[in-house]
């Protein structure tokens, strides 16, 4: 598994926003499976099902954004062809990223009810998003180092992060006068 390298035209994508994307994507998908009813395996057939409809039927019709990615400015491309990914490459891309945020839901659901098994059931999604976090120059995480993907920032989006900071800096503002 060689580590591409993306042409220095790209600009990075900071890993906070990369996460603050996931956490939009990740707790939409989950609050509507969570809709199903209380059997945890509809949910999780529903959870990866819809995980797939917003992360790869979307992705590629979206021109390489998913809602929360789409609100950060940010799109996934291939780094052999600087292009969005075909339907193929996304599946392998988000197959590897749903199991582990599925994981998550499943101890997330289990929660403090049982520590160690939410600790563990958590674990495959840290460990995945850590490696991102070992690699200064691409900032791959396991499932992009698969696919052949990554992430990069666009113009095209929503830029939340920069919208709030706007908020709370005209906020604190008027609360200082």
């Amino acid at each position: 598994m060689s580590i591409e390298r993306l042409p220095k035209r790209f600009p990075k994508v900071p890993i906070e926003r990369r996460a603050y994307a996931f956490l939009i994507d990740f707790v939409t998908i989950w609050l509507l499976s969570s809709l199903v009813g209380s059997n945890i395996f509809l949910q999780g057939l529903v959870f990866m099902v819809l995980w797939f409809a917003f992360r790869v039927v979307l992705v590629s019709g979206n021109q390489g954004q998913s809602l929360g990615s789409w609100a950060f400015d940010m799109k996934v491309l291939e780094t052999e062809y600087n292009k969005v990914p075909g339907l193929i490459t996304l599946a392998k891309r988000e197959g590897i990223l749903g199991f582990c945020a599925l994981l998550a839901t499943i101890g997330l659901t289990i929660g403090l009810a049982n520590g160690i098994s939410l600790l563990v059931l958590i674990a495959p999604l840290i460990g995945d998003c850590t490696i991102a976090l070992s690699d200064p120059d691409t900032q791959q995480a396991f499932h992009d180092r698969i696919a052949q993907t990554a992430i990069v920032q666009t113009r095209r989006g929503f830029s939340l992060d920069l919208r709030l900071r706007k908020m709370f800096a005209l906020i604190k503002g008027r609360m200082q006068k």
